[in-house]
């Protein structure tokens, strides 16, 4: 059997001297994996990950399973990856933090692209403003499947109501990347809406995140505050 060979400082030295603006996306992956395996090098591992998953959007929506079935990949590599990928969206999800305010769409948009951006399931989140327009917390209200999410009034505004918010944000993503709401969200917005005014809890706008791009209710015309 072959000795695992020598772990690659091609990309760590080039990181030394021209920083990670030098480095390609199959670089810094690499790095992720440090070491190769079976004769294959981390470059050549790099190189197998991009070929199956062409976009960081694609490789970010593959789960812990699929990556470490990868010849070369195992468990451990697939930890590695699924744990750096799950910085970078804690990073830039960071951006908004409780207390800031909220100018409009695109920095919810700025808040929710790295976390929801690539995730095959949906996903639906209400931002809780204060009555200063400033946020208190995000709440996720729902997960569902491939093609729906399952949301509910009560759900939405229970903890808005329990914290005294005085308005929200709702935001959820598309697996398939195209971010245009379907006569389900716009139906789905309409009830929410209305239900948010007999509480006394005002939603502000309904951002739907898809890859890359987002649509704003607001922003669109489709709702008017």
């Amino acid at each position: 059997m072959l000795a695992h060979p020598e772990c690659e400082d091609l990309p760590r030295e080039r990181l030394a001297r021209g920083g990670v603006e030098a480095l390609s996306d199959g670089d810094l992956l690499a790095l992720v994996l440090r070491c190769g395996h079976r004769g294959a090098s981390a470059q050549l591992l790099a190189q197998r990950l991009r070929e199956i998953y062409p976009t960081l959007a694609e490789l970010a929506a593959a789960s812990p399973a699929e990556l470490a079935a990868i010849d070369g990949v195992g468990p451990a590599r697939a930890a590695s990856i699924c744990a750096a990928i799950a910085l970078g969206r804690r990073a830039e999800a960071a951006a908004l933090a409780p207390g800031a305010r909220i100018a409009g769409s695109e920095d919810v948009f700025r808040h929710f692209r790295a976390s929801l951006g690539g995730l095959r399931q949906e996903r639906f989140y209400a931002l809780l403003l204060d009555g200063k327009g400033r946020l208190m917390r995000g709440v996720r209200i729902s997960e569902g499947t491939l093609t729906a999410s399952l949301v509910h009034p009560r759900e939405v505004f229970r903890t808005a109501v329990r914290e005294a918010a005085a308005s929200v944000i709702l935001a959820h993503n598309h697996p398939s990347g195209d971010p245009t709401p379907s006569p389900e969200d716009v139906a789905l917005t309409t009830r929410l809406c209305a239900a948010g005014d007999i509480l006394g809890v005002k939603v502000l706008d309904y951002v739907v995140i898809g890859h890359g791009r987002f649509t704003s209710f607001v922003d669109s015309g489709r709702l008017t505050r």
